[in-house]
């Protein structure tokens, strides 16, 4: 009877769930698979919003300006090891280096850092460090894995890091970012910089024949949104040959010879649907610029994209340029790097 009655408690179990899955798995029309992936960006900016990793990838110029110049060639084998900061009040005979701030204290393949979250967070401390300052506790640790910054005489560059950020000893966030520079119309470059709760934000570009410019926001392996726009020709002559703009499952898409923004939902086309630009700012204009789009859903209604990702859409702004400037890479990293290269070669 005990059996019995059990077989049919799992058995009804086994339906229920079922019928969840089933649920889940109808299909959505457009309006709500819309909504759908717009909640799961909104859930996924507050989160990222909310954390260390961003106030680290939010440096400002304000706050981590840095005037020095380097046209020399580092790679990780040449700044290798451990080191504690550990400011030497003993004057160096350098512009940018007056003082030794870190001493080596261990040996690795790795480039590892230990430093105070101060002179992190507000990296003037770290520019202008006052000896007066009282003892401070190096709980800020930078471990890079690759690393390397080659310089032209003709200005070219070529750029690679990556890193994990720790506060603590938990990690903050970690950074893969990799950059060619030799004219402004043969560059290439791609960030991604990872939180620890798994969502990662993405910017790269490309320019020559055709330019090309990314911003994404993802969990894991999933695309919570994805902008991509092309252009052909350079400078001000450059056209924009095709833009695609990617919410989840839901794709929005304007080719050259093609007037509408088509919409797409899992790949299909949607006839009832339809989108349009109703704001290009300029010949660069992303929704994290000055674009904006109108969106008609299956059932008439019409919504504005930038009012349907608020408040997220700031947020994703911000992120979007500070992809761009990478502070922490220029004037954390960087600074480190080229300071304690000078002063142990």
């Amino acid at each position: 009877m005990k059996k019995s009655l059990l077989l049919a408690v799992v058995v009804i179990a086994l339906m229920m769930w079922q019928c969840s899955k089933m649920d889940q798995g109808r299909n959505l029309s457009l309006k709500e698979a819309v909504q759908n992936n717009v909640a799961k960006i909104n859930s996924a900016v507050e989160k990222i919003s909310a954390s260390k990793g961003y106030q680290l990838l939010s440096l400002s110029e304000a706050s981590a300006k840095s005037d020095y110049a380097f046209n020399d060639s580092i790679n990780l084998a040449l700044i290798a090891g451990v080191y504690d900061f550990k400011p030497d009040t003993v004057l160096k005979h350098h512009d940018f280096f007056p003082h030794n701030l870190f001493v080596k204290t261990g040996t690795s393949d790795k480039f590892i850092v230990n430093l105070p979250q101060s002179l992190v967070f507000h990296p003037k401390y770290l520019h202008f460090f006052a000896f007066t300052d009282s003892v401070l506790k190096n709980d800020f640790t930078v471990t890079a894995t690759d690393y390397h910054f080659y310089y032209t005489f003709w200005n070219a560059s070529d750029y690679r890091l990556k890193a994990d950020f720790s506060l603590n000893s938990a990690s903050i966030g970690n950074v893969d970012m990799f950059s060619t520079w030799k004219s402004g119309t043969d560059s290439k470059s791609i960030t991604n910089f990872t939180f620890p709760e798994g969502y990662s934000i993405i910017k790269s570009g490309k320019t020559g024949d055709t330019t090309d410019f990314i911003f994404a926001l993802a969990k894991g392996t999933d695309t919570l949104l994805k902008e991509d726009v092309t252009f052909t020709g350079d400078g001000f002559q450059r056209m924009e040959r095709q833009y695609t703009l990617a919410i989840g499952n839901v794709e929005l898409k304007k080719s050259t010879g093609i007037d509408s923004v088509q919409v797409f939902l899992n790949g299909v086309l949607q006839k009832k649907a339809a989108a349009r630009i109703i704001d290009n700012g300029d010949y660069n204009a992303s929704i994290c610029s000055k674009r904006d789009l109108l969106l008609t859903f299956d059932d008439g209604t019409t919504q504005k994209l930038s009012d349907l990702i608020s408040p997220a859409l700031t947020t994703l702004k911000s992120l979007s340029q500070a992809l761009g400037e990478m502070y922490i890479s220029k004037h954390i990293v960087d600074f480190i790097a080229i300071s304690i290269y000078y002063n142990t070669h």
